[in-house]
């Protein structure tokens, strides 16, 4: 197939290109900055540069590309787009994100219906951000949190993708080949406390994992909404000592949330004390998909050896 990943030198893009182009796929691949051309050419791609949020620029690269497949994993969360990690003002570090789920996804779907590209795969997570009543664990049926603008973007995103009759992946927490380095750097550094008694669920997933959740989705035609996440959603209570013990530190100190609050803001102790993980039996049912690392367990200690 041709397939066309926006978002190709991101930490998903990195790993999907190289599994999709071994398979025997050909892949254009874009990013925002005309010196990363060089690493999409030695991914195996053929690289472009674009700009997401430019109907235009969009809809001439897909044309260009003729592509039977759009992936779409178009983000801007590195410190050169987005600053430095701030959860105290989470609408601020995640705007350009949240335009480019939104607006960037319409760009690409206006540019699939007006080349006929009758596939679309997105990016969307299923990290902590289930819906904090019931459970600890959700499914695809159930809905996610509301936590500031974050969530429309999502909810846009995922609602006309499947709409179009595509396939939306919920990735899980990202780690490996580079995709968690500042979360350990916090850890090392002791700055990534353990607030209340940690009882907020999160999910993980390996990026390599994730790449080939997205491939088999690809290859598949898939339809719908996939939580892309590993077989142990668990408390932070649980990971994040593991982690810090994977990382070489200290196990992370304890903070009451009251302080936390003012130290980091909602977000953070929301996540932290009510998030919500995801079950990935969807995806292992539709998609045919096992999860290479089964357990951020195993995961960590194999990255952080």
């Amino acid at each position: 197939m041709r397939v066309f990943v926006a978002g190709g030198t991101g930490v998903i893009g990195r790993r999907l290109v190289p599994q999709l182009v071994a398979r025997g796929h050909q892949v254009t691949a874009t990013t925002t900055s005309a010196g990363k051309l060089g690493l999409l050419e030695q991914l195996g791609a053929e690289g472009i540069v674009m700009d997401g949020l430019d109907a235009v620029l969009v809809g001439e690269a897909v044309a260009a590309a003729r592509p039977d497949a759009i992936v779409n994993q178009m983000t801007a969360l590195s410190v050169a787009h987005a600053g430095k990690p701030n959860l105290r003002k989470p609408d601020r570090f995640f705007a350009i994100t949240n335009r480019l789920r939104s607006e960037g996804t319409d760009h690409l779907l206006a540019a699939a219906e007006a080349t006929g590209v009758s596939h679309v795969v997105a990016q969307s997570a299923a990290i902590f951000n289930g819906i904090r009543e019931g459970g600890w664990v959700k499914t695809e049926e159930d809905p996610l949190e509301a936590v500031a603008a974050g969530t429309k973007a999502i909810n846009h995103l995922e609602d006309v993708v499947v709409g179009a009759g595509g396939a939306v992946l919920r990735y899980g927490g990202l780690y490996g080949a580079g995709a968690n380095d500042d979360q350990v750097k916090f850890v090392r550094k002791g700055m990534f406390p353990l607030v209340g008694g940690g009882t907020g669920h999160f999910s993980w997933v390996h990026v390599d994992d994730a790449a080939s959740a997205t491939v088999l989705a690809v290859e598949q035609k898939a339809k719908g909404v996939f939580n892309i996440v590993d077989d142990e959603p668990a408390p932070v209570s649980e990971w994040l000592p593991h982690l810090a013990e994977c990382a070489g530190a200290k196990p992370p100190r304890r903070v009451p949330t009251w302080l936390a609050r003012l130290l980091a803001g909602e977000m953070m102790v929301g996540m932290m004390t009510e998030g919500r993980g995801f079950s990935n039996a969807k995806a292992k049912r539709g998609l045919g998909w096992e999860p290479h690392h089964p357990s951020w367990r195993q995961g960590f200690e194999k990255e952080l050896a």
